[in-house]
This record gives C-alpha cells, structure tokens and sequence, in this order.
C-alpha cells in the first residue's frame, strides 16, 4: 500500500497512524498533520485499492482484510505501538486491530463509526451504489458531499470543495472495489468483541451527521470498557474537515493522555 511516513518535529515521540473513511485517501487527513507533527510521528496511507494503492479486490473483501493489511504496513515499517485515528470505516479497522492486537494500540480515536448495521446507513450506502451503478463519478462525489458536510459549510467552501472533488476524481476507484468496500462496511458487526477491547478510546461523534445516526457513537462508547464519548452539535460526518481547529484540540488532549515518547 501507498504510505507516507511523516517524522515529529522532535526527537522522540510516539506514532499515531490515521486510517480514513470509504474514500481511503490519506489525503484526508491534510488539516491534522501540521498539528500533529509537532509531538507525533505520523502514518497515513491510501487503503488497499483506492488512490496509489492499486489492487484488485475480492468479492468476499472485509474489515477483517482491510485490519491485516494495516497489521502487516505496521509490521514492516518496525512499529510495535502507535496511536490510531479512524474515521468511520477507519474506525472499524481500527476495532478490529484492537481485538486482534490489542497491544500494538497505544489508544485509539473512533470518528462516527459503528459496531453493527442500522437501517438509516445501509440507506444511505444503497443509494450511494444506485448512483455508483447508473451515474457519472462527478455525481457520485456530489452525493458524497451531502453525506459528509452540513448544508452551510459546502455553500461556504463551495470552491474549496470542488477543488477536493477534481483531486478526487483523478483517483476515483475502481468501481468493482468501490462497491467490494461498501459491501464490508454493510456486513461489518462486531458486537460480540466490544467487551473485549480494553484499548483507551475516544469516540467522537456529531449531532448533524447525515450517514451515521449520533446513537450508533453512543452505543460504542457505552460498549466498549474504556471508553469515553464527546458529542459534536456541529461538523457533520466529516467535523475533522469541516471543524479543523476544534478537532485537532481534541485529539491532541486525547492523544496527550496516553503519550509515551
């Protein structure tokens, strides 16, 4: 897989990989890194068979696929601990690394994820493969706009966003993988491993999210052992672009709690 390893500004410090959402893109991530390259090392990638990282996935294709093959960048980049970010699908990898490795985990942040299906999501991703399925790729990434941002933030950054949307569509995946992804994040359920997963969590999750119902943040952060939850009024699906500055504060308090260089 496509990866970038970005050094702290000091010496010694720990790593915090940041694993992104459906579209697989570390170029997500761009409005953490200045902030976090202060005190962190940072690792973020193109998810196998999005972006850089070309591949042919298989039909069966899962989290559990998707978990492994983060295991194995970690392994062969010598990591032993980190810090993980995940945002939505992310998040659900980063969950299944924790009941798989858990002491690889340092602590991890889960942004609007989920541990099982729910009627209002898998709506929302049959829509997306309808559009997918009988649409142009400019029309698909239009709808995914709506799902990601609040309605006042795309008509404020209307040109950023179309700027976002040509780089997008320069590396718009794979049709076959693209619904291959959906279809594991449809299927993903790990109810059953929450009360096992003992790694310090922050969950984060926003009150306007239009994809993922705010209860479904709830619900882990009550789960899961150690884990706390912060609810957002405001930023939509996507508050760590549509909110920058109070997000980055919050995850570098997080990340500060359980930080040994």
């Amino acid at each position: 897989m496509y990866f970038e390893r970005l050094p702290a500004k000091k010496a010694r410090a720990a790593t915090v990989v940041l694993s992104s959402g459906l579209g697989g893109s570390a170029h997500f991530w761009q409005r953490q890194l200045e902030a976090l390259r202060t005190d962190y090392h940072v690792i973020v990638y193109d998810q196998l068979g999005t972006g850089r990282s070309p591949a042919g996935l298989p039909k069966d294709y899962s989290i559990q696929h998707m978990s492994d093959e983060l295991s194995q960048l970690l392994d062969s980049l010598d990591i032993t601990q980190c810090h993980f970010v995940g945002h939505a699908l992310g998040g659900l990898v980063g969950m299944q690394l924790a009941a798989d490795r858990p002491a690889i985990l340092q602590s991890m942040v889960l942004i609007n994820a989920w541990s099982s299906p729910n009627p209002h999501t898998l709506r929302c991703f049959n829509i997306r493969k309808a559009i997918l399925e009988s649409c142009s790729a400019e029309i698909y990434l239009q709808t995914q706009a709506l799902l990601l941002y609040p309605p006042d933030w795309i008509v404020n950054n209307i040109n950023l966003l179309q700027k976002e949307e040509q780089l997008a569509l320069r590396h718009f995946p794979d049709k076959t993988n693209l619904l291959a992804r959906i279809s594991a994040l449809s299927q993903f359920d790990n109810e059953a491993q929450l009360r096992d997963i003992h790694v310090p969590t922050l969950v984060v999750a926003n009150k306007d999210d239009m994809l993922v119902p705010w209860q479904r943040s709830q619900w882990l952060a009550n789960k899961l052992p150690a884990a706390t939850l912060t609810l957002f009024d405001y930023g939509g699906h996507a508050s760590s672009i549509t909110t920058p500055e109070t997000f980055n504060s919050l995850l570098l308090e997080q990340l500060g709690r359980f930080s040994v260089a």
